[in-house]
């Protein structure tokens, strides 16, 4: 029951390090709890000698809850204006109108 509890914490803590450096916001505390859970009921499960792994397990669980947690509190998305977009779009606004006059003159 040991090695499963293992497999699964090592398989959601190398998730959660994927996870929290690629840009997933909030969805990157779902593979973070559960490496963290499982890092728990590992560390009840083992023994005094077997306890390391465990304790670096959720040391890194908690290394990127954190890491996350600061991306999504501190970082903000920015949403520029593109002016030269809009100006584009009046000018070709005003060439569709010189057009559509310049067709119902020659009717």
């Amino acid at each position: 029951m040991r090695k499963l509890f293992l497999i699964l914490a090592l398989l959601f803590t190398a998730l959660a390090l994927v996870f929290s450096i690629l840009p997933m916001d909030t969805l990157a505390f779902l593979p973070i709890g559960l490496a963290i859970a499982f890092s728990l009921i590992l560390l009840k499960k083992s023994e005094s000698k077997q306890k390391k792994i465990p304790k670096f397990l959720l040391f890194i669980g908690v290394l990127c809850s954190t890491f996350v947690m600061g991306k999504t509190l501190f970082i903000k998305d920015k949403v520029a204006k593109d002016t030269q977009f809009e100006e584009q779009k009046i000018e070709n606004n005003k060439e569709a109108k010189k057009d559509l006059e310049e067709l119902e003159g020659l009717e």
